[in-house]
């Protein structure tokens, strides 16, 4: 009896701490429940920030393309400005004298093998850059603003149809002027231009910076130098044919763009 007593005591003794063991138990679970609440009202109160920041993000996004096309709306009038503009290359250091308008006005004629009526008038024209003092290397640019654009054209059209301009025994390049990020445009366009005349293949630029090509007779043209499979895809099947082809016939005068005369060996642009 006396066995049976202390077993069911001990059983009692059990009993009573796994009571003690659930309460504390049901307080720690309580505690836990209480946290998690809070998270979640923290997560909650996380909701508002991230919509307020995405809304940011979404704003700042929106400004990116706007000051994007605000960019390329300054480069596209800054590129009009200089319709009027031309660059001429090669005329050495001080051969124009004192008054460039004037060495321009009685020079150009004889250059292009041209007659301009009425004649050619600028509003300025200067050399680009700080003069040399040891009047050594590279003549610098003369940039030229004419009065009229229609003779502006008309000089760039000559020294693209006419090839290479000579005066005497100096080589004369006429270009037309561009922007800094148009001119890096059309730069970029370099090597593609160097496969196309290698193939063989009638090609242009536009301005201000936009190749077209000729292929399969339909003509193709884009805004980006990097896209040359658009270019040069279905040339090299046939690149040993036109190769071949253009070894044993020169090209026509004007059917591969313009003539190396009329590309600027630099940027023409004011320092």
């Amino acid at each position: 009896m006396d066995r049976i007593l202390q077993e069911i005591s001990a059983v009692g003794r059990k009993l009573e701490g796994m009571d003690n063991a659930m309460v504390a138990l049901t307080a720690e679970t309580s505690s836990m429940c209480l946290e998690i609440t809070g998270f979640q009202l923290q997560i909650s109160g996380l909701d508002q920030p991230v919509t307020t920041v995405e809304a940011q993000a979404a704003s700042w996004t929106n400004r990116d393309q706007e000051l994007l096309h605000l960019r390329n709306r300054l480069i596209d009038l800054e590129d009009r400005s200089r319709r009027n503009n031309i660059c001429l290359l090669g005329i050495p250091e001080g051969t124009e004298g004192a008054d460039i308008p004037s060495y321009l006005r009685d020079m150009l004629p004889n250059l292009t093998n041209t007659t301009f009526d009425p004649p050619v008038e600028f509003q300025r024209a200067h050399r680009l850059g700080p003069k040399r003092q040891d009047g050594k290397g590279r003549p610098r640019p003369i940039i030229a603003c004419m009065l009229s654009h229609g003779q502006a054209h008309q000089l760039l059209q000559t020294a693209r149809t006419q090839g290479p301009l000579r005066l005497g025994t100096l080589e004369i390049r006429l270009s037309a002027d561009f922007s800094r990020e148009t001119a890096e445009r059309r730069r970029a366009f370099l090597s593609l231009r160097s496969r196309l005349r290698h193939l063989n293949v009638k090609f242009g630029l536009f301005e201000p910076a936009r190749m077209w090509i000729t292929k399969n007779g339909e003509s193709q043209t884009s805004h980006d130098p990097e896209d040359r499979r658009m270019f040069l895809e279905g040339l090299h099947d046939t690149s040993q044919t036109m190769e071949t082809t253009a070894q044993s016939s020169p090209p026509i005068p004007g059917c591969t763009g313009p003539s190396p005369g009329s590309w600027p060996a630099r940027d023409c642009t004011r320092p």
